[in-house]
């Protein structure tokens, strides 16, 4: 966890610089976050990230040059970037045509441009704690809305994994996918946190999935979670 000697190092990605500087201010104003590069483009930003310790990435999705994106991809899938940072992609439009390309890509969240200072500031410390909500509310309405298209296009993607989970497991992954957190799904099933936490872990390794969201997508490939299900 971050610290005042070691705060959560942000990158900005994105070809606005007026977006930057705005989000720039935001992310400095907070003693446990620290601006640690900026990059106008997906080229630049990964050549900067390639020697910048960086925990979350900013990055905007229509960028000159390299897209965010093809720049989340090649930045989640080259060991040249291990450990690769958590990515939210910042969006103009919650329901825009490049959302399930980017969660394909491993985008770890979604946040609006529009999205209050709070509302930002909430989302970097949950992407990188890894350990609350899934992200912000946004990503559920996107999830939401491409779920079918994941079904279409992976209609079989996860089921074996599935399979491989305890019936307790896909109860929790249920829950993680309506965007609760660990003490609040420990709540609900009268269990502790700290065993919560341990299912979660588990269920990231039967799934393959590197966080949450990850997860969560496999539960709305495989049907588990239906578009605007209710908890």
């Amino acid at each position: 966890m971050p610290d005042a000697q070691h705060p959560i190092r942000v990158v900005l990605v994105d070809d606005q610089r007026l977006v930057r500087a705005g989000l720039g201010m935001v992310i400095n104003s907070q003693p446990d976050l620290e601006l640690a590069a900026e990059a106008d483009n997906g080229a630049e930003a990964l050549e900067k990230l390639s020697v910048t310790r960086c925990d979350v990435v900013l990055m905007d999705v229509r960028m000159p040059r390299l897209d965010g994106i093809e720049t989340t991809r090649r930045l989640l899938g080259d060991p040249r970037y291990a450990p690769a940072p958590k990515v939210i992609v910042l969006t103009t439009f919650d329901l825009d045509e490049y959302a399930l390309a980017a969660i394909k890509a491993g985008a770890s969240g979604f946040l609006l441009k529009d999205a209050p200072p709070e509302e930002l500031l909430a989302a970097v410390r949950t992407i990188f704690r890894g350990d609350a909500v899934i992200a912000p509310s946004t990503t559920r309405r996107l999830l939401d809305h491409v779920a079918p298209l994941l079904r279409e296009e992976e209609p079989d993607a996860g089921a074996d994994a599935l399979d491989a989970l305890t019936d307790r497991e896909r109860e929790v992954l249920v829950q993680m996918a309506y965007g609760l957190s660990n003490s609040e799904i420990a709540a609900r099933f009268v269990v502790s946190e700290a065993t919560v936490k341990t299912h979660v872990g588990r269920i990231l390794a039967k799934l393959n999935s590197r966080d949450r969201v990850q997860a969560v997508v496999v539960a709305y490939q495989t049907g588990l979670v239906k578009p605007n299900d209710n908890h």
